[in-house]
């Protein structure tokens, strides 16, 4: 797996002060352990989140803060190994994370998110983080990085599917081994899942699940086979450039 200059896990002191002291932003990435089907480990939304705010955080000389691996993901539990915390232990270990931060001067905080159940707590302890800090100038940003996915590259790729192509770029990139797209030869069919996901995302009245399969009985569904480390490198590049740019464009946004 490819290392990171920019990760806060691998700094040492003398480069981890100089980057507070220097008011750069720190990215913090959030994802989840859950089922991707039989080709894609548990691991791949964390993975996306991480390896793109690490490679962002290189682009704005910013840092990334490792941070825990899990989520809000209870529709997945039905598969075990998928591991779900509680919307309140997620956003208070978030809001706990920034505060330390905080208190060693960091002014500019992005959440860089690829897992939509969290968004909910993420809005919830960044609006309370926002308003906390603000008499110390403090700044936060949340990029939902999946939705950018969709935005960039969904209709090239099938769009943006649990476990299926957009979701194997981060994983075929970094950590090849990981992935075994040969398993995926024989996708279930899209329609239900497709028109699950659109009403979810999309819709101004919606179903609440509770379980994954009802959006696909087979826990997931896309294209993951069409999936090249050549596709794979091209977005990872276009993602993490596009997130540099919209997130410093954010920080503009409310800079007094």
């Amino acid at each position: 797996m490819r290392t990171f200059d920019r990760d806060l896990a691998g700094m040492a002191r003398p480069e981890v002060e100089a980057a507070f002291a220097a008011g750069v932003p720190f990215l913090i990435p959030t994802g989840s352990v859950e089922q991707h089907g039989p080709h894609l480990p548990f691991g791949t939304d964390y993975l996306a989140a991480w390896s793109l705010a690490n490679l962002a955080a290189e682009r704005l000389g910013g840092v990334c803060v490792p941070f825990c691996p899990f989520g809000v993901t209870p529709i997945h539990m039905s598969y075990p190994g998928t591991i779900t915390l509680e919307p309140a232990t997620f956003q208070a270990l978030l809001e706990e994370v920034a505060d330390s931060l905080v208190a060693h001067g960091a002014r500019r905080l992005a959440v860089v998110n690829w897992h939509e159940l969290n968004s909910p707590s993420i809005d919830v302890a960044t609006r309370r983080l926002a308003i906390r800090h603000a008499p110390a100038g403090v700044r936060v940003v949340v990029a939902e990085a999946h939705l950018l996915a969709k935005e960039r590259f969904g209709a090239a790729a099938g769009g943006l599917t649990h476990g299926g192509e957009i979701e194997a770029y981060p994983v075929l990139h970094l950590q090849p081994a990981w992935a075994h797209l040969e398993r995926a030869a024989d996708p279930p069919p899209p329609g239900r899942a497709a028109t699950m996901d659109a009403m979810r995302r999309e819709a101004h009245v919606r179903p609440v699940l509770q379980d994954v399969r009802q959006i696909s009985p087979a826990g997931w569904y896309g294209q993951p086979a069409n999936a090249t480390p050549e596709k794979a490198a091209r977005f990872m590049d276009d993602m993490a450039e596009a997130l540099a740019q919209r997130i410093t464009a954010a920080f503009e946004a409310v800079d007094p």
